[in-house]
């Protein structure tokens, strides 16, 4: 099921999320895809995630509905994993 569209959500992911931070070259995008759909996973800069975040969530929730509506296009169910940075010791 190759579709010409295949990995155009992490690239929209990772374009968006690139423009946000202070720190783009930290910027890791995943794309897995299951039985319940396609995975993007994002990890950035611990300092970015503030702004990946949003006040109350409202930043990364509109990137969630962002993707949904990518993913509408090719028929998949798209969800966004934003993975908590490891400490650093």
């Amino acid at each position: 099921m190759a579709d010409i569209t295949q990995g155009a959500d992490r690239d929209f992911v990772e374009y968006i999320v690139k423009q946000m931070v202070d720190h783009p070259e930290d910027v890791v995008v995943t794309r897995t895809v299951d039985d319940m759909g396609v995975l993007i996973t994002l990890l950035v800069n611990k300092e970015d995630m503030g702004k990946i975040i949003g006040k109350s969530g409202q930043t990364a929730k509109s990137l969630r509905v962002l993707l949904r509506m990518v993913g509408s296009r090719s028929n998949e169910r798209v969800n966004l994993k934003i993975a908590e940075p490891e400490e650093v010791l």
